[in-house]
């Protein structure tokens, strides 16, 4: 993925409003994201406004896409987001080598790049001592569909071929599976519906019931299958 990357999804928007489901996920890393974060593959903030709720001391927003990287740079111009965030455009070679994090985060970023494991060890090596790295991303090759296509995902994930790219340096403090219900939506979508893009509707549904009933089947399924994979990795 290199400075002049052009995202190809329209899906940004679309999910912006999904609080249910980054209410759900902030829930399981926000104790990390403290001192200095970098968020790689920013895209226009609708992430980080959930997520960054003032415990950081700093957050880079690391952002290839040039229209995306401006729509970051004047929301913050705008006070729209956190008075701790700064926008950079490009990748992790565009990030001073110099300059290290306490928590990095790549929040259905990592499934875009094509040499994921290459990411993570530069990601690594930007990390502090006892620092975090943090990886959101969609579970289950078998679920790539007409969508993954359309947004120009690379690969889904499950708990194997993540673990497979985990750098030697990091230890794992947690690998699981969120949004149980969501994944029968995806499978329902890959067999039958085909879509490459939802409708706004099917979002709406998707985070205002799905999302709730999966904070309970999660965890009476103890995290075992869901829609997406998380994972969280230390550096010791």
């Amino acid at each position: 993925m290199s400075k002049d990357y052009k995202y190809p999804g329209e899906e940004l928007q679309l999910f912006e409003k999904a609080t249910n489901w980054k209410n759900y996920f902030a829930s399981h890393i926000s104790v990390f994201l403290k001192g200095r974060v970098l968020e790689v593959g920013a895209g226009i903030g609708g992430t980080t406004l959930l997520l960054n709720k003032g415990n950081a001391d700093n957050w880079l927003l690391l952002e290839p896409d040039e229209t995306m990287w401006q729509t970051l740079q004047q929301k913050i111009n705008d006070n729209i987001l956190p008075s701790n965030c700064r926008a950079v455009q490009g990748t992790l070679n565009s990030v001073d080598k110099n300059e290290k994090f306490d928590c990095i985060i790549y929040i259905d970023v990592l499934e875009h790049i094509e040499n994921d494991a290459a990411e993570l060890k530069k990601a690594t090596d930007l990390l502090v001592q006892g620092g975090y790295l943090i990886i959101l991303s969609p579970a289950f090759q078998f679920l790539f569909s007409p969508f993954d296509k359309a947004i120009g995902h690379y690969r889904r994930y499950n708990r194997k071929t993540l673990s497979a790219i985990q750098p030697a340096s990091l230890t794992k403090r947690k690998v699981t599976y969120l949004d149980s219900i969501g994944f029968f939506a995806s499978l329902l979508n890959k067999i039958l519906l085909r879509q490459s893009y939802p409708a706004k509707k099917q979002v709406q549904l998707w985070d205002q019931w799905m999302i709730p009933m999966s904070k309970i089947t999660d965890r009476i399924f103890f995290y075992s299958f869901g829609k997406s994979i998380l994972a969280v990795w230390k550096k010791q």
